[in-house]
């Protein structure tokens, strides 16, 4: 397979839909050889709180589709690194301790100091 770019997502809002289109887009970029990242900031990191569920999920499920929580398990098998905004954590009183452990807080700087000169970066 060719040399694929790096693909880095930002979810900026807190609604699931969002998360869920971002989660789908990072696995199939990642089926398809591209190094993925995913950064959750401000209110969207509350979606990372442990005992995950989303207000999706039912639908989902009713139509032979994985919930959040299984698709955030799955996406940390494929290595899809997920990063939380340190600064949306204390917006939604989030600790570490209360964050999924496929979770790392980091910054937005350190999170784009990280993106390559060929790689693609989307926002959802």
């Amino acid at each position: 397979m060719p040399d694929v770019p790096g693909l880095s997502i930002i979810v900026a809002g807190g609604d699931d839909q969002r998360f869920y289109g971002a989660l789908e887009t990072a696995m199939a970029a990642t089926a398809l050889g591209s190094p993925t990242r995913i950064f959750l900031q401000g209110e969207a990191v509350a979606l990372l709180r442990e005992r995950v569920s989303a207000t999706g999920d039912a639908p989902r499920e009713a139509a032979g589709m994985p919930g959040l929580a299984p698709m955030i398990e799955e996406a940390a098998a494929m290595e899809i690194e997920l990063f939380v905004c340190q600064s949306g954590m204390a917006l939604v009183g989030l600790t570490a301790e209360e964050m999924v452990p496929q979770a790392k807080a980091a910054g937005l700087v350190s999170f784009l100091r990280e993106v390559g000169a060929g790689d693609r970066l989307v926002v959802y």
